[in-house]
């Protein structure tokens, strides 16, 4: 255990309950007989210690526990015994549903813990009783396959108690019609809707109130404390205890909402709407149809006037010649002139008066995009102004530098206790950079090891003679590499790639090159299916190579020989060409730092953490991780990467890593 930050844990009231701990995680105690492959594990109860001591004096911990602690049980126990209300944040929705479907209730039964438990996610996962009904009036279906998906919806309905769509598995997760059938603040009638009593969103935030644990995930967290929308807001004044598992993802996550983004989308989903409820409630008024088509036209020629899909850019990118700024303009004069119409026909139905709202809002995020010469906004906290464009829609971004400020102001208030955990938050021990996004920087933080034996259960391989990673074919040279290895260890593999483009070229080699070898290893792709019928088919295949970039580099469960080797092609840095990552290394260099060493390095390490964690998930795994990066050898900052990582026993050397497959896979 590794004392990373100058504060000590606090020993106070929470020592009292160290030997409750040592008794309910010992060999002997409740968890044993509930779960059928426990072990007791040092690194576990000690990190339960650390959490019952930080809940005891409603202090903050930052938590790093190692892959096979049981970071999940290590908080959960304390937390359902001497949590008081407790609200536990993770970072997915699958996530969300295995703790409250599986772990909380095995540890609530195993320590016959009195707590209610409450599952709460943001308002699109409930069917809304009023736009069902909307829709099945409509009929404005775009194809026979949802009005299929339709029916199935009304039918749930009826039957379900929650309204939670992750239920109707007949409908998949993102089909369209969800759009549809489903809530957003901006459209909710709130207390004005005759369906509000039966109000599956409703129903979930009631009981939330009343639980003592309520699950949630970032996202739900962080978007209330921006929208103040969620229920979470109605949650926090009394809560005890917070706990964020899997936190390596709160910079990000909160990034995203204490931002403010405007999209072309919802423009033209507010003109849907305007056109709806005006021939509905105020047929003899004003043209609807003229009134909304002036605004359609003009949000569409916004998203056309950046020619490009899928690109990111500052305004201080865009150049000033570009139809962009005059797109902008007609837009905000249009929309200016849907609101006046809006307004003088608001008190015929709520319906419109919500829609004028609505309005006002987008308009006053559009009037915000005033840029100075550089395309920033400074107001108190820098920010940064930025475009992303899509196949058919454009969003504007105003993104904060530092969240730092405006969490430390959430946290400030009501006493509590704060958990961060997850198993990547230091760089070799030193956890100042997650800290310091956050504003935690003199907050208490541990590392509890690993209890895999990782110099026996693996071995770290980094090939020689590969060129540099920006050199053209790269990707080609990774491949002539990895195909020797993989062949050797029988398929079982996972090729995490950086970007999606090198995910597609490596598919279609790979496809080429088993063919040519006949190599009868199946092959699955990032995007040709869903990621859990992908994990599923890769585990039941049993041989079977899986290529894919960011979703599958963190989150993913694979036990056993399925998975015997990660390839990783580069080192996870983010594209130095991100308008919110050049806009924090401009500021951090103006303040004299380093951008590359004190913000890069330090997300590309906790990356490379999580896609290397995909390896040993069991004391009975054994596998290769091959990093095809040579500047994790070649630059000076290597060192500090590899020190990082689990410590495998470590080799160059090609014919080791087919001795350790043929060795590991030997017949009986």
């Amino acid at each position: 255990m590794t004392d990373s930050l100058p504060a000590a844990v606090p020993t106070g009231a929470g020592g009292k309950y160290d030997d409750e701990i040592d008794r309910l995680f010992s060999a002997g105690g409740p968890l044993a007989p509930a779960v059928g492959s426990f072990s007791p594990r040092t690194s576990q109860t000690e990190m339960a210690k650390a959490i019952a001591s930080a809940i005891a004096d409603q202090s903050t911990l930052i938590a790093e526990a190692g892959t096979g602690t049981g970071k999940t049980f290590a908080y959960l126990v304390p937390a359902l015994l001497w949590g008081g209300k407790t609200i536990v944040s993770t970072g997915t929705k699958n996530l969300q549903d295995q703790l409250f479907l599986r772990d909380i209730p095995t540890v609530r039964a195993a320590l016959k813990a009195p707590v209610s438990v409450a599952l709460l996610k943001g308002r699109s996962n409930y069917v809304c009783h009023y736009h069902l009904e909307r829709t099945l009036n409509n009929g404005r279906m775009t194809s026979r396959e949802d009005v299929g998906y339709l029916r199935e919806i009304q039918r749930f309905v009826k039957m379900s108690n929650s309204g939670d769509k992750a239920e109707l598995a007949k409908v998949p997760e993102t089909a369209s019609v969800w759009n549809l059938v489903t809530s957003t603040r901006d459209n909710c009638m709130g207390q004005e809707c005759q369906y509000y009593q039966d109000c599956f969103v409703m129903k979930a935030r009631r009981e939330a109130q009343q639980a003592d644990v309520v699950v949630v995930n970032h996202h739900l967290f962080f978007a209330d404390v921006a929208l103040k929308d969620t229920g979470v807001a109605e949650l926090l004044p009394a809560a005890n205890t917070i706990i964020f598992d899997e936190a390596h993802q709160l910079p990000d996550t909160a990034t995203l909402f204490f931002g403010q983004t405007v999209s072309t989308s919802q423009i033209l989903e507010l003109c849907r709407d305007v056109l709806a409820e005006g021939l509905a409630h105020a047929r003899g008024g004003p043209d609807w149809a003229k009134t909304v088509t002036v605004v359609e036209k003009a949000a569409r020629d916004l998203r056309l006037s950046v020619p490009q899909d899928s690109v990111r850019m500052s305004l201080a990118q865009i150049p000033p010649s570009s139809d962009f700024f005059p797109a902008l303009k007609t837009l905000k004069d249009e929309l200016d002139g849907m609101t006046a119409v809006l307004e003088a026909n608001a008190e015929r139905a709520e319906t419109l008066e919500q829609c004028r709202v609505r309005a006002v809002e987008l308009a006053a995020a559009l009037a915000g995009w005033k840029p100075d010469g550089k395309g920033k906004l400074v107001e108190g906290d820098e920010a940064v102004l930025w475009v992303e464009a899509y196949a058919s829609s454009l969003q504007l971004h105003k993104t904060p530098l530092s969240i730092a400020p405006i969490f430390t102001n959430q946290r400030e208030g009501t006493p509590r206790s704060w958990i961060f955990a997850s198993a990547t938050l230091a760089v070799k021990n030193d956890f100042k950079h997650f800290a310091a996004q956050l504003g935690l920087e003199n907050e208490t933080a541990k590392t509890w090891p690993s209890p895999f034996n990782y110099q026996d259960q693996g071995l770290l391989y980094v090939p020689t003679g590969l060129p540099e990673p920006n050199s053209y074919g790269y990707t080609d040279a990774v491949l002539d590499c990895a195909l020797p290895v993989i062949e050797a260890a029988g398929g079982r593999c996972f090729l995490l790639c950086t970007t999606i483009r090198a995910v597609k070229h490596a598919a279609e080699r790979l496809r080429d090159e088993f063919e040519k070898r006949g190599l009868n290893f199946p092959l699955f792709v990032q995007g040709e299916r869903g990621r859990t019928e992908l994990l599923d088919s890769f585990r039941n295949a049993g041989n079977a190579v899986l290529i894919g970039s960011q979703s599958f580099w963190e989150g993913v469960d694979v036990r056993g020989e399925a998975l015997s080797l990660v390839i990783i092609d580069k080192l996870p840095f983010a594209p130095p060409d991100d308008p919110v990552l050049a806009a924090r290394i401009d500021v951090m260099e103006k303040k004299g730092m380093n951008g590359f060493m004190h913000h890069q390095l330090p997300e590309a390490i906790i990356n490379l953490k999580q896609g290397a964690g995909r390896l040993i998930r069991d004391e009975q795994d054994r596998g290769v991780l091959m990093i095809c990066d040579p500047r994790i050898i070649s630059k000076p900052y290597g060192r500090r990467i590899w020190q990082s990582l689990p410590p495998f026993k470590r080799t160059r050397d090609q014919a080791e890593v087919v001795a350790f497959f043929q060795q590991r896979f030997k017949p009986e």
